[in-house]
């Protein structure tokens, strides 16, 4: 690396850190030099990658509903963002739906959430027992009251490669990518002044963004007095294949939290750990426990034909998840005015990437956010 001065250097070259790189090298008021630092170019077990891709608005905040609408029409209009060279990204958006399914319990809840939605653009039917049935016959209706459908700008993606338009879009206008891992941030007085890397040494800059996950945000962020709520959690997901041909399938989310989705000509399945197994980890074992005991049980109750599946394979991944409330944080330090971070996204930041690096672009440039306010964050 032959500069070693940059007017802003990102720590994190996953999804939201370099949505944040595009974001801003592509503001036509921004004209300085960025540097993205990623210590694992492959991101093995980044989500980043390794994520099941959803893009939804089913959410219970008008700013995550507000986020997911612009997340759906980034994707469905990516060539006016990520374009080079005339070339367009393929991200395979399949814009199938999501299915929530409610008990009576949760049904008040959904439905209001579902007010707020549809009162903010998102097209969220709703589902009473007669039209689940109709809908999806291969559902069993036990202790489900009714349930939640996209039926417009729901759906999933290949994540790796939005990871990668975004990369290189970014690169394509003169954003600077290094493979290497900041140790340590230097400052004078209340500002930072430039951020150590393991093999580069230190690099001088004006502006430090933190996207660098729950290891990396905590650690750095921890330097300059900044204790976040943000753990390393191991999510697991399964492949399976099933010998029925069920139909038409949207990505579907049990009451009891367990997702599945088709992928090729099986599907995909996952769940967070009960509480109890799920530590703060950098562990990358699978879990087959959690499918064997937990998840299957559940796909074979909710979907009579998944008792007879086959597994097929596994991977894991890290969310870097917010204990407080399993939202983003996205900010300045309070102390450090040139030192803004994002993280804690749960889970979420595949498809709150376009929002996020939107909103950071505007936060650095204009000391606000302009387009979607996200300061509850």
């Amino acid at each position: 690396m032959s500069d070693q001065h940059y007017d802003i250097v990102i720590i994190g070259g996953g999804v939201s850190g370099c949505s944040t790189a595009y974001f801003l090298a592509s503001s036509k008021d921004f004209s300085g030099s960025i540097l993205v630092v990623e210590r694992e170019p492959t991101y093995e077990h980044s989500p980043s990658a390794k994520a099941s891709g959803g893009f939804r608005q089913q959410f219970s905040t008008a700013e995550n509903i507000q986020i997911g609408l612009f997340g759906a029409h980034f994707v469905k209009h990516v060539d006016e963002y990520l374009m080079v060279d005339g070339e367009s990204p393929d991200l395979g958006f399949r814009e199938e739906g999501y299915l929530l399914l409610a008990t009576p319990e949760m049904t008040p809840q959904m439905r209001e959430n579902n007010d707020l939605q549809r009162e903010l653009g998102a097209e969220i039917e709703f589902l009473n027992r007669d039209d689940l049935t109709r809908r999806f016959p291969w559902l069993n209706l036990l202790g489900l009251e009714c349930g939640f459908l996209g039926t417009r700008n729901e759906g999933w993606l290949d994540p790796y490669s939005l990871l990668q338009a975004f990369r290189r879009k970014a690169r394509s206008l003169g954003v600077t990518f290094v493979h290497d891992e900041a140790v340590d941030i230097t400052y004078k007085g209340s500002v930072v002044s430039g951020v150590k890397l393991k093999k580069a040494g230190e690099v001088q800059t004006g502006i430090v963004v933190n996207a660098a996950g729950a290891s990396g945000l905590t650690t750095i962020s921890n330097k300059l007095g900044l204790a976040l709520p943000i753990e390393s959690r191991k999510r697991c997901t399964f492949v399976f294949d099933c010998r029925e041909d069920i139909g038409v399938t949207p990505l579907t989310i049990a009451p009891e939290g367990v997702a599945f989705r088709p992928e090729g000509t099986g599907f995909i399945t996952n769940c967070a750990p009960p509480p109890e197994r799920d530590p703060d980890t950098q562990d990358v074992e699978i879990d087959y426990y959690l499918f064997e005991e937990h998840i299957w049980p559940i796909l074979a109750q909710r979907v009579p034909a998944f008792e007879a599946i086959k597994l097929t394979g596994a991977w894991c991944c890290h969310y870097d998840v917010n204990t407080l409330d399993e939202n983003m944080i996205v900010d300045r330090h309070p102390e450090f005015s040139n030192f803004f971070f994002v993280g804690g996204l749960s889970g979420h930041g595949l498809q709150q990437s376009p929002a996020l690096g939107r909103a950071m672009s505007e936060l650095i440039i204009h000391g606000t956010f302009l387009t979607l306010d996200l300061s509850r964050f």
